[in-house]
């Protein structure tokens, strides 16, 4: 009887044990579930690195902006809104922004030549791949090894003005990067050309998804090259300009990495950016440039609510 009551409960236990890992199976959960499932798993490990590397220390930034720390010491003492009265009460804070006007042109200067080029390459040209690889190249250059190049191509006497010299345009040589007339339009010409190849690329891959019998209709229609690309090609595409919009727009007004190597920000090429860098690394005021960097996010929101509320309502 014992022995019996022994077997009964080793099943038992057997098919307990059964259902528990049938219940754990992933084959055993529904579709929907099973789509839950696999885009946590995707998710968790980006969701924390962005936590941990954006948001935490965005939140550590806010609360620097209120307080006067050197970024060595310590304590860290609460001066309240300190910090913004000093940048709202000197223009010398508010000059470096006049400088992304130069980028904030060449953003659009580089959106409409990438439109231009994409609609060029991808109707029409037959070798597309491999102009496409040619454009997108630079923006896989690391942006130091584009700044040195370009300080030699700027230099007197140097790649530029040797060009221009054989073309009989001498007279139009400068000190490309030391004249405050060229600097900065130098500065924003080696960005365009650094991302105009990505822009490209994302129009390219935008353009190929836009049915060629719209096309062909519009052509039967007698519609133009350029009728085609205003009422065909820019609505078709109009979600990835704006998101390339977004970041060109977004990307003037923290310019950085160009002006910093080439000129250290010296005459007059300095950008919100490195006035904030410097502020934390060599005067020492984490909590003004924390403020900054807080002023300069706000900013960002604003520009980018502008730039959706027009797209929407062009929409």
């Amino acid at each position: 009887m014992t022995k019996t009551n022994e077997n009964v409960a080793g099943n038992s236990s057997d098919i307990s044990t059964k259902n528990i890992k049938k219940k754990l199976n992933f084959s055993s959960l529904p579709y929907k579930k099973q789509k839950i499932v696999i885009s946590i798993i995707f998710l968790i490990i980006p969701v924390i690195l962005l936590t941990v590397f954006t948001y935490i220390p965005a939140i550590s930034m806010f609360g620097y902006s209120f307080t006067d720390w050197d970024g060595i010491s310590k304590t860290k003492n609460f001066i309240g809104l300190k910090n913004y009265q000093t940048m709202f009460s000197d223009i010398k804070y508010w000059q470096p922004l006049f400088v992304s006007i130069y980028y904030f042109i060449a953003t659009f200067v580089q959106i409409g030549l990438a439109v231009i080029v994409a609609y060029l390459v991808s109707f029409g040209c037959k070798a597309s791949g491999i102009f496409k690889g040619v454009y997108f190249f630079p923006s896989l250059v690391n942006s130091v090894a584009i700044g040195f190049v370009f300080i030699f191509f700027f230099q007197p006497g140097s790649t530029l003005d040797t060009v221009l010299n054989m073309v009989g345009l001498g007279g139009l040589t400068k000190l490309w990067l030391q004249d405050t007339s060229t600097n900065n339009i130098s500065l924003a010409f080696v960005s365009v050309w650094r991302y105009v190849g990505y822009n490209i690329v994302m129009f390219s891959a935008a353009m190929a998804s836009i049915s060629s019998d719209v096309l062909e209709a519009a052509r039967v229609d007698g519609a133009n090259k350029f009728q085609q690309l205003r009422h065909i090609i820019l609505p078709g595409i109009s979600t990835i300009l704006g998101l390339q919009l977004f970041l060109s727009i977004t990307g003037a007004l923290s310019a950085f990495e160009t002006p910093y190597i080439m000129t250290n920000g010296g005459n007059g090429t300095m950008t919100f950016i490195i006035q904030t860098v410097q502020y934390a690394f060599q005067n020492h005021r984490v909590g003004l440039a924390s403020a900054m960097a807080m002023v300069l996010l706000l900013i960002c929101i604003i520009v980018t609510s502008i730039q959706n509320y027009v797209m929407n309502r062009k929409g």
